[in-house]
């Protein structure tokens, strides 16, 4: 297999690395401490604080897109818009990556809170109300739905892993 050595790179995990220069036909290869790959950002310390920012910025921006665009603000409409353009790119790759730190958490939220608070009539209401009178789960308990998705489709072998893995 040949390499593009201009496209390699390393990535030292740990922090009692002893952080070697690595070379390949002669030329040191470029060090790193987060890389992009197949749309995720890996770090060098493996938190998630970088994809959550992005996937905040993402959604952030679509609904601002929304806010600014939609003239007909109707509840109904903007639910579908939140739900097919905005929630997606808060919960794109969230088996790989579920937030850990209460400070990513809060800021993934902030969003489902935002658009809560766009939606006529809701503005009274605290943020539990406004979730359960619209019908929407919170991110959190979204994510838990999600892993207890694939321990079931671990435990029926009908996932890449089982729990075979684990033991």
């Amino acid at each position: 297999m040949l390499f593009n050595i201009d496209k390699c790179k390393v990535m030292h995990f740990r922090c009692k690395n002893t952080l070697f220069s690595y070379q390949l036909e002669g030329k040191c290869l470029e060090k790193v401490l987060e890389e992009k790959d197949l749309g995720i950002i890996i770090s060098n310390d493996l938190k998630v604080s970088k994809r959550c920012t992005e996937a905040y910025a993402k959604a952030n921006k679509m609904l601002g897109v929304i806010k600014r665009t939609i003239v007909y603000k109707t509840t109904d409409i903007l639910l579908q818009l939140y739900k097919s353009l905005v929630r997606p790119r808060l919960e794109c790759w969230i088996s790989t990556w579920s937030p850990h730190y209460n400070k990513d958490k809060q800021l993934l939220k902030r969003i489902q809170h935002c658009f809560t608070l766009m939606l006529p009539g809701m503005e009274e209401l605290s943020y539990t109300q406004r979730l359960w009178k619209l019908g929407l789960w919170s991110l959190k308990a979204r994510r838990y739905h999600s892993d207890l998705i694939e321990v079931y489709k671990m435990l029926h072998g009908k996932s890449a892993f089982n729990f075979s893995h684990f033991s």
